[in-house]
C-alpha cells in the first residue's frame, strides 16, 4: 500500500527545508574572511553630508566652505561622508528579493497564505541579522509586525476594513442586500449581464482601490451568486476593475500618488498623468479583457473549473465554510428594501469623497489647495480620508436604520463586532504583506532594482518602454506594492527621459505606471488582491491562481504593444493596434480550449 503525504506534512517538509538552506547560506557566507562592508547613501542627509543644503552648492559639493565651515549642519550619523554602512551584507543584493519569492511560491504551492507569508517573513528577518538569533526576532516582530501595524496609514486602513464591514453586516441584517439580490433577479437576467453589471459598478467607483473592491464586492455579492457566478470570478471583476480603473481616472487617489513623484519643473505632474493615460495599455487592455470573455462566454485555466463548479451550484469550489456567515441571510429583515442598499451605499461614497478632498486641505484656507478639487486629490491621504468618511456613514446609517425601524440598535452595534470578524482573515493577510514588505525594503529591493534599472535603461532606447514595463511587473509583483514602484521608477525613468525628450518620455512613465499596475494585480501579497478577495469572500489563493492567467495575458499583449509604440510613439497607432491583438489572443484561446474539449 502506497503511502501519500498530507498536505500539512509537504508544507512542514517544504518550510523546514527553506529554513535550513537559509541557514546554510549564512553559515556559508560566514565561513569566508570578512569582507568590505557595503556603503550606502546615509538616510538621515540623504547622501549630501549635510542636515541642510547651502545656497552656494545646494549641498552638491561635499568640500564647499559655506557648508563646512558650519559645523553643525554636518550630518552626524555619517561625518559629513553621505555614506554609511549598509545594515546587512545581504543590502542591494539579489537575496533582497528572496523573501518575497519564498512567500509567493510558498502560497502558489500550498494553497496556504498565512504559513507562506510568515516564512517569507523570516527568512527575510534571517537576512537581515545575518543568522543572529536575537536579531532575527527583532527585527521580525519590533520592526516588522509592531512597527507596521502600528503605523498610522496602516492603521487608518485598518479601522476602514472594519467600519465597512461593520455597514455590510449592518446592510445583510436589514434586507437591503437581500432585497438588492430579488431586484436584480427580475431586472437582470443572464450571467453575462450580472457580470457587466459588476464591471459597470467597478468602473464607476474610481475613486481608491481599497474602496472600489470593499465597495462592489458586497453590492454585487447577491447579483452574481443569484446567476451562478464563482465567487472567484467576481475576485477578478472586482480587482481587474480596482487598481487598472484608477490608474487611468483623473480623479483618484493613484492620479494623486503618481503626480506626487514627479519632480519635473517642465510639466506638472498630473498634466504627466493626464498625457500618460491613451498609453497605459495594461489598464485599457484589462478593461478589453473583462468585457470580451464576458460577452464571449468563456474561460480558462484553473478559472473554468470554478465556473463549472458555480453552474454546478458550488460557488466557492474550496473554503465555503470560512464565508458561511458572511452569505448567510436567513435573519435578514423581510420588510428590507433596496434602498436600505442605496442610501448607505451613496452616502459612503459621498462621506469619502469629502474625506478624500478634506485630507488633502480642500477646506483649509492656509492650504494650497483650498477650494481646489484637482489640488486636494493631489494631496489626499487615503488612509484619513476613507477613515473619515466610513466612520460618518457608519454613524448615518445607524440613524436611518433607527429611522426605519428594519432592524434595532442592539442589532446595529452587534454589526460592529460581526464586521469585525467577517474582516479578520483580510487583516491578518495585510498585517503580513506589510510586514514582508518592510522586510524586502530593509534589505535594499528597491536599491537593488533601481541599480539594475540605471545600469540598462540607456543601451534599450526605443525598447525602453518594454524593458520598463517587466521591470515595473517584476518589482511590483515581489514586493506587492505598486505606489512603491512608482517611487522608485518614475524619477529614474524622468533622469533618464526628461519630459523635453518627446514622447518617448511620456510612454517610458505609462510602461511604469501599467507594470507597477499589473505586478500589484498578480501578485498574492498585494493588498489591493487581498481586498478583492475580501470584498468577493473567496480564497484568497483561489482567487490569486484563477486570477494569475488572466492577468499574464493580458501582460504578454501590453510587453507587445509598448515595443510598438516605443518605435511608433503615437498612441492612436499603438492602442488599436493593442486592442486587436487582445482580440486576437483571446479567440484563438477559446478556440485552443475548444479543441481540447
Amino acid at each position: 500500500m502506497k503511502r501519500r503525504f498530507s498536505v500539512k506534512t509537504t508544507v512542514a517538509i517544504v518550510i523546514s527545508v527553506l529554513l535550513v538552506a537559509s541557514m546554510a547560506i549564512f553559515a556559508f557566507a560566514s565561513d569566508g574572511e570578512a569582507t568590505t562592508a557595503k556603503m550606502i547613501d546615509c538616510s538621515s542627509c540623504e547622501g549630501s553630508g549635510y542636515l541642510s543644503f547651502c545656497a552656494e552648492c545646494e549641498g552638491t559639493n561635499l568640500a564647499c566652505k559655506d557648508c563646512s565651515v558650519d559645523v553643525s549642519n554636518i550630518c552626524e550619523d555619517c561625518g559629513g561622508s553621505g555614506q554609511v554602512e549598509a545594515p546587512t551584507r545581504f543590502y542591494s543584493s539579489i537575496w533582497s528579493l528572496l523573501p518575497p519569492v519564498i512567500a509567493i511560491a510558498l502560497a502558489l504551492i500550498t494553497k496556504e497564505v498565512y504559513s507562506s507569508l510568515f516564512v517569507g517573513i523570516v527568512v527575510g528577518g534571517l537576512l537581515y541579522a545575518e543568522g543572529n538569533f536575537e536579531g532575527t526576532i527583532t527585527h521580525v516582530f519590533s520592526d516588522g509586525f509592531v512597527a507596521n501595524i502600528a503605523d498610522s496609514y496602516n492603521m487608518g486602513i485598518i479601522i476602514f476594513l472594519i467600519v465597512l464591514g461593520a455597514m455590510v453586516s449592518m446592510m445583510n441584517k436589514a434586507g437591503g442586500s437581500a432585497a438588492f439580490g430579488r431586484w436584480a433577479k427580475k431586472h437582470i437576467k443572464s450571467r453575462v449581464g450580472a457580470q457587466l453589471a459588476t464591471v459597470l459598478f467597478g468602473c464607476m467607483i474610481f475613486i481608491d482601490d481599497y474602496f472600489n473592491c470593499l465597495t462592489v464586492g458586497s453590492v454585487m455579492r447577491p447579483v452574481t451568486d443569484s446567476h451562478k457566478v464563482s465567487r472567484a470570478k467576481l475576485a477578478y471583476l472586482i480587482d481587474a476593475t480596482a487598481a487598472p480603473i484608477c490608474i487611468i481616472a483623473p480623479v483618484s487617489s493613484w492620479a494623486a500618488a503618481v503626480a506626487g513623484f514627479v519632480a519635473e519643473e517642465e510639466v506638472s505632474g498630473f498634466q504627466l498623468f493626464l498625457n500618460a493615460i491613451p498609453y497605459n495599455f495594461y489598464a485599457i487592455l484589462t478593461i478589453v479583457m473583462m468585457v470580451a470573455i464576458t460577452i464571449m462566454k468563456f474561460d480558462y485555466g484553473k478559472m473554468r473549473v470554478h465556473e463549472a463548479n458555480a453552474l454546478n451550484g458550488d460557488l466557492f469550489t474550496s473554503d465555503s465554510e470560512s464565508f458561511k456567515e458572511s452569505t448567510d441571510n436567513s435573519n435578514a429583515n423581510p420588510k428590507g428594501k433596496v434602498i436600505d442598499l442605496i442610501i448607505p451605499v451613496v452616502a459612503l461614497i459621498i462621506a469619502c469623497v469629502i474625506g478624500l478632498i478634506y485630507s488633502g486641505g480642500f477646506f483649509d484656507a492656509e492650504s494650497g489647495a483650498f477650494h481646489n478639487v484637482v489640488e486636494a486629490f493631489s494631496s489626499a491621504d487615503a488612509s484619513v480620508g476613507l477613515l473619515y468618511g466610513s466612520f460618518i456613514t457608519l454613524i448615518l446609517s445607524v440613524a436611518y436604520f433607527m429611522i426605519r425601524r428594519v432592524i434595532s440598535f442592539k442589532d446595529c452595534m452587534d454589526s460592529i463586532p460581526d464586521g469585525f470578524k467577517a474582516m479578520v482573515p483580510a487583516i491578518m493577510i495585510l498585517a503580513c504583506a506589510w510586514t514582508l514588505k518592510a522586510m524586502t525594503d530593509s534589505l535594499g529591493a528597491k536599491e537593488f532594482i533601481a541599480g539594475i534599472v540605471e545600469s540598462t535603461a540607456g543601451t534599450f532606447a526605443n525598447f525602453l518602454p518594454a524593458v520598463i514595463f517587466l521591470i515595473a511587473v517584476g518589482l511590483s509583483f515581489a514586493t506587492g506594492t505598486s505606489w512603491g514602484t512608482f517611487g522608485i521608477l518614475i524619477p529614474l525613468v524622468l533622469a533618464v527621459f526628461p519630459y523635453s525628450s518627446g514622447p518617448i518620455s511620456i510612454i517610458a512613465i505609462s510602461a511604469c505606471m501599467a507594470g507597477a499596475v499589473c505586478g500589484d494585480h498578480c501578485s498574492p501579497i498585494s493588498d489591493t488582491t487581498i481586498m478583492a478577495s475580501a470584498g468577493s469572500q473567496s480564497n484568497h489563493i483561489n482567487h490569486v491562481s484563477t486570477q494569475l492567467p488572466y492577468a499574464l495575458t493580458v501582460a504578454g499583449v501590453s510587453f507587445v504593444t509598448y515595443i510598438i509604440a516605443g518605435f511608433v510613439q503615437k498612441a492612436y497607432i499603438a492602442l488599436p493596434i493593442g486592442i486587436v491583438l487582445m482580440l486576437g489572443t483571446l479567440f484563438l484561446i477559446k478556440a485552443m480550449s475548444k479543441k481540447k474539449a
